[in-house]
């Protein structure tokens, strides 16, 4: 088995990285790939991104957000995890089998001294009922890959916040993703592995996996220049496109309703790639000019707050609205919580 680190933390380069090689690398024998990334959330392939994600608290926050080319649910990753991935060929009995990918990181983690670590239900790792890894799977033409995250020491009070489904969201045909309590696994290791740097944790993973005790005895994966080229622009055409992320999410109905000192407004949204497809407006506000002209205006703009913004800034909404401030309605229409 061969060995690769990237020393990106960018969750959009690190996926790009392991999609190339999992389609363009030799893989005469698999490829183990470890990294660690800035804080980002990572949706599920099929995955809907406005009903899983906190927008207005990511953006405030600069979580970096993309969607990985596997299924499952969305996960929250920062500098206290790591993430593993097996590249490998497709030998027919392995798509669905966890255990033979996941079984190798949990005899590490058990020498480690985090003995109740488990494989649990279909692809998390759990350890006393708490969930510290969630796993995934992807294959093509014969070539597979089995990744999951590892929680050492990430910032537990982010996930819910970052990840919190609004209320407002009242309909969507996306897979939600089971927000089940979460661990890291620090408290659990023996005292010897508390006290690791990110890295540490890292590369001590590595080498119970690999059987060697330095990682200058293990068989490298070397990137060459045409690879880094290649996984730059993978990276831009798919990992960080904004089709891509918020595209790629199915309908979903929503509600945004607020009253303010000057009137009631009550959008109903229809979003479907990404993109507004339907708006329609109700209220007690005093608008001189039919609101069917600002709901035109809005059809077919991205559902983000700088489209919306620029598409909205040749009208003058006081026009539709009366004295609510223009912000305020912005805001409600984009709202996340």
């Amino acid at each position: 088995m061969k060995y690769l680190v990237t020393d990106s933390t960018d969750i959009r380069y690190n996926l790009a990285l392991e999609t190339y090689l999992m389609e363009h690398a030799k893989l005469d024998e698999p490829i183990l790939y470890f990294y660690i990334n800035s804080p980002c959330i990572i949706l599920g392939r099929y995955q809907d991104a406005y009903e899983e994600i906190n927008l207005d608290y990511v953006k405030k926050h600069h979580i970096i957000v993309t969607r990985r080319t596997s299924g499952g649910g969305a996960v929250y990753d920062d500098l206290g995890n790591v993430s593993f991935s097996f590249i490998t060929k497709d030998d027919g009995d392995s798509i669905g089998n966890f255990r033979k990918f996941t079984e190798p990181v949990l005899e590490a983690l058990h020498e480690m001294g985090a003995k109740d670590a488990e494989l649990a239900g279909r692809n998390d790792l759990q350890i006393n009922g708490k969930k510290f890894s969630g796993n995934a799977m992807k294959t093509e033409k014969g070539r597979m890959f089995s990744h999951g995250t590892l929680m050492y020491d990430v910032d537990l009070n982010v996930i819910g916040k970052a990840l919190n489904v609004p209320a407002d969201k009242i309909a969507s045909k996306g897979i939600k993703s089971v927000h089940s309590r979460v661990t890291n696994l620090k408290p659990y290791f023996a005292p010897e592995y508390q006290n690791l740097t990110i890295e540490q944790f890292r590369d001590t993973l590595a080498k119970k996996i690999l059987g060697v005790a330095d990682l200058t005895q293990a068989k490298e994966y070397v990137l060459d220049e045409d690879t880094k080229q290649a996984v730059k622009k993978l990276n831009t055409d798919i990992f960080s496109n904004w089709d891509w992320i918020y595209g790629k999410s199915p309908a979903a109905a929503i509600q945004h309703r607020q009253h303010f000192p000057q009137g009631t407004i009550d959008f109903r949204l229809q979003i479907e790639n990404g993109k507004i497809k339907y708006l329609k407006t109700y209220g007690d506000f005093f608008g001189q000019k039919s609101i069917d002209e600002f709901e035109h205006h809005l059809i077919g703009t991205r559902y983000d707050r700088t489209a919306v913004t620029q598409a909205l800034s040749g009208l003058n909404l006081a026009d539709y609205f009366g004295a609510i401030p223009q912000k305020e309605i912005i805001d409600l229409l984009m709202r996340q919580e």
